[in-house]
């Protein structure tokens, strides 16, 4: 149990065996009256003590007070007595079950408030008919509100306690839920990891890699379902957090993410279904390596992330594809594969191709000859075509 502030110094009464008698007579009346003033009080408290529970509480009620009862009775004893510690023990779990069904600690707090007040308004009226002396009242007064304080401060340890628990347990499981998702395991393993999380699966995941420090402001205006792995990835390099945005599905949801995102130097990858999670990871890593600055969306540049997922393939091909002029001059070269492309992309016309490279009509017809001769009917096959669009449409330097 958690460390709780030392106990204040009460003075022991002298509680008759009568007055005890008459006050334990009492406690079933009184712990009816504690739970209706709750209940009436405190709004969290309307539906939990209904029922079973509400019997749960009254009993717990009953108890307390008994115990209390049992303490006071023996002369020269105050609440520091060793036969206080099961009370406290059970006030203890009574604040760790309250957390776990979702009560603060406010509403924890207020309802021990008003059983102080509730169970002294009747206790003292009970003593006062029998006859105690008022010095003796103030006494008893001061070991009511000091037992209550006890009880009061080890419920809220156990409160504390268990949403700290229970915090680093779901941590952990949340963890290896995104750890089973970006290791593309099996989707049994994966639902499971989810229900043992307490996790609600969203229809989409994407993935965002931002800098470290814009997470916080970015995590309170994105759907809380957000997964943040804390674990080493590999691939995230220093300074840089990855997370997977929670989202609908919807074109609107990725427009109000992107929104959110629009001043975050960050890479956002596709929304996907939650299960796939790896893929969008997986893309936004490849939208990264394109070094674009600022917000870069990797739906606007699936081209060149395609083009760059096997930088050596591209180089080979491009090596390929311009073997016929490697016995040119290199400013020919360098002419020539710039026309070629140009007379790729505008469907061999040359009025665009003129336009595009600030060059004559007659200089393309010049150059696209040169390129026949080069090529021959290779420039007609369908095949060729497409292998040379790939090759020629990032930069014309050697691919990074």
């Amino acid at each position: 149990m958690a460390r709780r502030a030392a106990r204040p110094e009460t003075g022991s009464i002298e509680l008759t065996p009568a007055v005890a008698e008459a006050m334990r007579a009492e406690l079933a009346a009184v712990a009816d009256r504690t739970v209706l003033a709750i209940i009436e009080e405190v709004p969290s408290y309307e539906n939990a003590l209904s029922g079973s529970m509400g019997a749960t509480i009254r009993s717990a009620v009953q108890l307390a007070l008994g115990t209390f009862l049992d303490l006071a009775s023996r002369p020269g004893h105050s609440i520091d007595a060793p036969a206080l510690a099961p009370a406290l023990e059970g006030a203890y779990r009574l604040g760790r079950g309250e957390a776990r069904s979702g009560r603060t600690m406010e509403a924890l707090l207020a309802a021990y408030r008003i059983g102080a007040r509730v169970s002294w308004r009747d206790m003292s009226r009970t003593v006062v008919e029998q006859g105690m002396a008022a010095e003796q009242v103030s006494r008893f007064a001061e070991l009511v509100f000091a037992y209550i304080d006890e009880l009061s401060a080890a419920s809220a340890a156990g409160h504390t306690d268990e949403l700290e628990s229970s915090g680093r347990v779901r941590t952990r499981h949340l963890e290896r839920l995104a750890r089973a998702l970006l290791n593309r395991a099996p989707a049994d393993a994966v639902v499971a990891a989810a229900e043992r999380a307490d996790w609600d699966p969203p229809a989409t995941l994407t993935a965002v890699l931002l800098p470290e420090s814009q997470v916080g402001t970015v995590l309170t205006q994105i759907d809380p379902r957000t997964l943040q792995p804390t674990e080493d990835l590999p691939e995230v390099v220093e300074g840089e957090t990855l997370l997977l945005v929670a989202g609908s599905g919807a074109p609107a949801a990725r427009a109000g993410l992107l929104r959110t995102l629009q001043d975050v130097p960050a890479v956002v990858g596709p929304a996907v279904p939650w299960l796939d999670a790896a893929t969008s990871h997986d893309r936004a890593l490849r939208g990264r390596a394109l070094g674009l600055a600022g917000l870069v969306d990797s739906e606007e540049h699936l081209a060149e992330i395609v083009l760059g997922a096997d930088p050596g393939g591209l180089a080979d091909l491009r090596e390929r594809v311009l073997a016929p002029l490697a016995d040119l001059r290199p400013s020919t070269v360098e002419k020539l594969t710039e026309t070629l492309r140009s007379w790729l992309l505008h469907q061999g016309r040359r009025e665009g191709i003129a336009e595009e490279l600030f060059v004559h009509p007659q200089t393309v017809r010049y150059r696209v000859g040169q390129l026949r001769e080069a090529y021959g009917d290779r420039l007609e096959d369908p095949r060729f075509v497409l292998e040379a669009t790939i090759a020629l449409a990032g930069p014309l330097g050697p691919p990074t």
